[in-house]
């Protein structure tokens, strides 16, 4: 889940020491887990994703489906779902709120219900430091036949904005596809 990665990155001092220990819990997302650059089937759910930009590098992450590495701008994209298991009562804003539990000096710069994939999503910017280091952040939740959706960007505030652009442009064309309901 999403807010495992997060959770983990509080519990280093540095974004350096961060970044190098996830990059340290590089693994296989799930056996059973499949991406073909454009669609992603995971444990019941499956998405599709535009083309991935040529400056992200894949970095495997047990708690998301796909992750990113943009090294040009310091920053990171995850996306994960998760279905039948939470989320189905709560709101979108609670969903975002959630996934910065762990974090100090939280303040949202926007925050939109924007339509997203024929739902509702709440796309949110926010600023929030980790252990004393400020990070930006642009994040994308939508509830949809069940699932939640976590898309995520974050990178050193400096050199946020270029890479969120990019990434948002990327998001937008984010779908879920149908669930396979079983007989």
């Amino acid at each position: 889940m999403l807010t495992h990665v997060l959770a983990r990155w509080a519990s280093w001092a540095r974004w350096g020491e961060c970044k190098a220990a996830l990059l340290l819990l590089l693994t296989l997302v799930s056996c059973t887990a499949s991406f073909d650059g454009r669609v992603y089937h995971g444990d019941g759910f499956s998405f599709s994703v535009a083309q991935t930009p040529a400056e992200w590098q894949p970095i495997s992450v047990t708690s998301a489906a796909l992750a990113y590495e943009e090294r040009d701008f310091g920053g990171q994209v995850l996306v994960n779902a998760r279905c039948d298991r939470d989320g189905d009562d709560a709101s979108l804003r609670s969903l975002t709120q959630h996934l910065f539990l762990r974090f100090t000096q939280r303040e949202a710069i926007s925050e939109q219900v924007v339509p997203f994939d024929g739902r509702e999503a709440l796309r949110t910017e926010v600023t929030a430091k980790l252990d004393g280091v400020s990070r930006s952040f642009l994040v994308w939740v939508l509830k949809k036949d069940r699932c939640v959706y976590d898309l995520l960007y974050v990178a050193p505030p400096d050199q946020y904005a270029v890479g969120a652009q990019r990434f948002d442009a990327w998001a937008r064309q984010f779908s879920a596809l149908p669930r396979k309901v079983s007989p």
